[in-house]
């Protein structure tokens, strides 16, 4: 499996902007002021509702990063469902270095799990239909690479990380090219070696643009019905993925129709958190 690493995020530089941005100029001030410098604390993160985790890794490590003797046990792996009320780690450590931390590692666990969380009910709508859920570029500026990843530990794959991916040759494209067979030609003239995607929203375009040599197409905003000609005209020639119009309601029947793939921008970009808390107890003397 890919990791975040292998996707070139960088850990140590996600940590110190995070922390950077939550702790300004003056750090923690309420709790350099209120907690005894040398007070220690167990604490509890729990889900408050069903998940499916996300991040865990990076939560643990902003409590690291302020405490290097911090004691960790992480009870969930990214991936993996946790019920309401499940354990998902339990620390202890210094209580200033962890209520430092709280947020940032809350706020990041949270929104990784509600991405993976969604992605796995879409996923789970679709089950057994042979269609493969993907991910989009709609993602928070700055966030692609955990977003992605997050979508992934739902079950979903990664289509394109980044404009040099692949050529995916969108309506806008197609208009100043003057048509689809024209966009699809000047692509495979570039010889980028990448494989070539086009957008098509209407049957029409479909013939003209495998003829121009597109190798994958994009089949946007269109019905259940729809779907199912394009299928049945493309007859396998060439991969099909769905996208535009796409919720919880519409995905299984969109799925029926037998395309290959179903691209969902909402879960990264509108996936609400989930509740996830930390609640600390005095550590026994």
């Amino acid at each position: 499996m890919t990791t975040l690493a292998d996707m070139g995020f960088d850990l140590d530089d996600f940590l110190t902007r995070t922390l950077a941005e939550d702790l300004g100029a003056g750090g923690d001030v309420t709790s350099a002021a209120t907690i005894p410098a040398d007070a220690r604390f167990d604490a509890v993160m729990r889900s408050r509702e069903p998940i499916t985790v996300a991040g865990i890794g990076i939560a643990a490590a902003f409590f690291r990063r302020l405490d290097e003797t911090v004691s960790i046990q992480v009870a969930f792996d990214d991936g993996e469902q946790a019920e309401r009320g499940a354990v998902l780690m339990r620390l202890q450590g210094n209580a200033r270095a962890m209520l430092t931390a709280e947020r940032s590692a809350l706020n990041t666990l949270q929104h990784l799990s509600g991405i993976a969380t969604m992605a796995r009910r879409y996923v789970d709508a679709i089950a057994g239909t042979g269609a493969v859920l993907l991910d989009t570029r709609k993602t928070v500026p700055g966030l692609r690479l955990v977003e992605k990843y997050a979508a992934r530990m739902g079950g979903a794959q990664n289509h394109r990380l980044r404009l040099d991916d692949g050529v995916l040759i969108k309506d806008n494209h197609v208009a100043v090219c003057g048509g689809v067979a024209e966009a699809v030609r000047a692509a495979r003239a570039a010889n980028t070696g990448l494989q070539v995607q086009v957008e098509v929203d209407r049957i029409g375009q479909i013939e003209p643009a495998l003829a121009a040599g597109a190798d994958r197409l994009l089949l946007d905003n269109m019905a259940p019905a729809l779907l199912r000609e394009a299928v049945a005209l493309v007859n396998g020639r060439v991969p099909l993925e769905a996208s535009g119009g796409v919720n919880l309601d519409t995905i299984s029947a969109i799925a029926e129709t037998g395309v290959n793939f179903i691209s969902v921008g909402r879960i990264t970009q509108s996936a609400p958190a989930v509740d996830i808390g930390l609640d600390y107890v005095l550590s026994p003397s």
